[in-house]
């Protein structure tokens, strides 16, 4: 079996981010790896201008666009890169920074526990860095849970929190906070399905997305609702408000969500679905997921 290596990095300042991370790119580069750069963009230069003329052999990202939805990280960043190829890859994600709001957070928790097991077998390195000195108590014990091993000025070590990423999915599996009044509520049903994204996109018309953004959030609530005709009681919920830049969504039915990995991995040939909440990982800004005993609710934000 192949041993995937998922690392976290804690460092406090410039130094020790760089002292962290260009060591770890440029072996990569010695031994032939692909390395990929994901990272906000003020430490994508401090790497770039660190490695100099050897950054011309490093895809470098913004991971505050291409994760901004910590959703989206592993079936439209990290799997795509290691997909292209055939050998060991090498990968720094920073998923985590200060400035992710509360509403991020759970899933980018869930996120870098899922990493896990999406990688599980995978020739593959990935190092997550963390910022000790902006990043809450809280925030750093998570990473302990979510990464078998720690690397800071001291070396690398086991993690002595590291969690089984299911345990940490459930834990992280909370109620999503209550709408504000002012959201509008639709019942679906397969026949008002053409009725239901025209009220999406003319509300998110009237509240000033641009055309490409509006036809991503019909298509991110088309999935979503054609997923609860099918797989729930035929129909469900679906409510629409603005919050500050953002249109949100939230589609409600009574399906219970057995897969945390559904959303994050592209389906096996002999899966039932999934293909539409990768879909919607890929479109949205933020997607949150809340399933229990009483029904699933999926949450969608496009700014």
């Amino acid at each position: 079996m192949i041993d995937f290596v998922h690392e976290a990095l804690f460092y406090r300042d410039p130094g020790q981010y760089l002292a962290g991370t260009v060591p770890f790119v440029l072996d990569g580069l010695a031994a032939g790896e692909p390395v990929l750069v994901a990272v906000p963009p003020r430490n994508v230069e401090l790497i770039r201008d660190e490695l100099g003329a050897k950054a011309d052999h490093v895809r470098f990202l913004d991971m505050t666009v291409g994760g901004r939805n910590p959703g989206r990280i592993i079936p439209g960043v990290l799997t795509p890169f290691s997909n292209e190829h055939p050998s060991r890859v090498r990968i720094i994600g920073e998923p985590i920074w200060a400035g992710r709001s509360v509403s991020e957070y759970p899933a980018c928790v869930q996120h870098e526990a899922l990493i896990n097991t999406a990688f599980h077998g995978v020739d593959a390195v990935i190092l997550c860095p963390y910022d000790t000195s902006l990043l809450a108590a809280d925030v750093l014990v998570d990473a302990e849970r979510t990464h078998p091993v720690l690397v800071d000025g001291g070396g690398r070590r086991p993690s002595p929190r590291f969690d089984d990423p299911r345990r940490i999915v459930t834990d992280f599996n909370l109620p999503l906070p209550s709408p504000p009044r002012s959201a509008v509520a639709y019942w679906f049903d397969m026949h008002s399905l053409p009725a239901t994204r025209g009220l999406v996109a003319d509300f998110a018309t009237t509240a000033g997305l641009c055309e490409d953004r509006v036809e991503d959030l019909v298509l991110a609530v088309n999935e979503l609702t054609t997923n609860s005709i099918e797989h729930a009681n035929g129909g469900g919920e679906l409510l629409v408000w603005q919050e500050g830049d953002a249109v949100v969504c939230e589609v409600r039915d009574n399906g219970v969500l057995l897969d945390p990995m559904i959303g994050r991995t592209k389906p096996t040939p002999n899966s039932d679905g999934g293909y539409g909440v990768v879909m919607v990982n890929l479109l949205c800004d933020l997607v949150r997921v809340h399933s229990g005993e009483d029904g699933t609710a999926i949450r969608v934000h496009v700014t």
